[in-house]
């Protein structure tokens, strides 16, 4: 999602976008580890599972920028360029790695299984054909709230703005705590990102105690998360490394005013701002480096020069495919 606001280019962001996507890659990287607990050492267990619980911001924050750049416009909205300019441009891509992603499905060390691959495209419409691909399945119905939400917030004062997004903060409280009801649902409870990164970047007020926030979030969450798994010799998170739970939400804003201070009346590096361009394709491509470790390596020790050394690497590789895809005009589109 490049910048469309009245506001033009904002420079925070690039560093918002870079920061996120190599934190997913991260979280990507250390994924078959986290499950091991008791069959590879402790130290490389508490090495994924630390930052895995420290990365958990980097996907919400993606959304926030959307909620940014998509609620901020002062432009009248128009329907046609909404749905050609946004939503297609989206789903089009999504739909296209979605079936490239279904094909890797089937290879395995033991070979390619066509089984595999087509019973993934056959449930595509209701579950992704590679882990990364879930994120668009709750990303793109999102996009419906744009045309509700951004007449409202033309006409909200910033008290009301902070009541709203205060009251949404204390749902996804109610939802760590168990609470059931008609507001648990995706569309709701992510959702409220889009009105969270309107809000903070409108109003960014309250820094210090935003971060205090997410400072205490973030260490109860590495508390419950590691005390628990150690305790019982299993990984339990409890509802903690959720994306819409309060101790995320709370992080995931820490994060975003943080980098909006660090490079408030900068502008971005160049090399900066050329990233940020490829962070949705490197977000789409880089499992494809990941495949191989994987399937033969997923747990490499030590991990806590492995998962570094292999999110260098992933994050590389699909960037520079990226910036090869969208030199070409009859590729650009796969990787906007």
């Amino acid at each position: 999602m490049q910048d469309d606001s009245s506001q033009g280019h904002i420079d925070y962001l690039d560093g918002l976008r870079v920061l996120a996507a190599l934190f997913v890659v991260a979280i990507h990287v250390l994924g078959p580890y986290r499950m091991e607990l008791g069959q590879i050492p402790d130290s490389d267990w508490l090495v994924a599972v630390g930052l895995n619980t420290v990365s958990r911001w980097a996907v919400p924050v993606f959304i926030m920028i959307s909620g940014l750049l998509l609620l901020s416009a002062s432009k009248p909205f128009n329907w046609s360029h909404f749905l050609r300019r946004r939503v297609m441009k989206v789903v089009v891509p999504f739909v296209v790695w979605s079936g490239v992603f279904a094909v890797i499905a089937g290879l395995s060390p033991q070979g390619f299984s066509l089984t595999t691959t087509l019973s993934t495209l056959q449930a595509a419409p209701w579950h992704e054909t590679y882990y990364h691909l879930g994120f668009f399945y709750y990303y793109i119905p999102l996009l419906l709230w744009v045309p509700v939400l951004r007449p409202v917030l033309a006409r909200l004062p910033s008290a009301a703005v902070a009541l709203v997004g205060l009251l949404w903060i204390g749902v996804t409280a109610w939802y760590l705590a168990g609470g059931q009801g008609w507001w648990r649902n995706d569309f709701i409870l992510y959702g409220g990102y889009l009105w969270l990164g309107f809000w903070l970047h409108q109003y960014p007020r309250a820094r210090v105690l935003w971060w205090g926030l997410g400072v205490a979030a973030l260490g109860a969450t590495m508390y419950q998360v590691l005390a628990t798994s150690l305790a019982h010799q299993r990984y339990i998170t409890q509802g903690w490394l959720s994306y819409t739970t309060v101790n995320t939400v709370l992080i995931s804003a820490a994060v975003f005013l943080a980098m909006r201070a660090l490079m408030a009346g900068r502008a971005s590096p160049a090399w900066l701002a050329k990233l940020s361009r490829y962070s949705l394709g490197i977000y789409l491509l880089h499992p494809l480096f990941l495949w191989p470790i994987r399937a033969y390596w997923p747990t490499l020790s030590p991990a806590w020069w492995w998962i570094p050394v292999l999110t260098l690497y992933a994050f590389s590789g699909a960037a520079l495919v990226t910036a090869w895809l969208q030199r070409h005009r009859g590729t650009a589109w796969l990787v906007p």
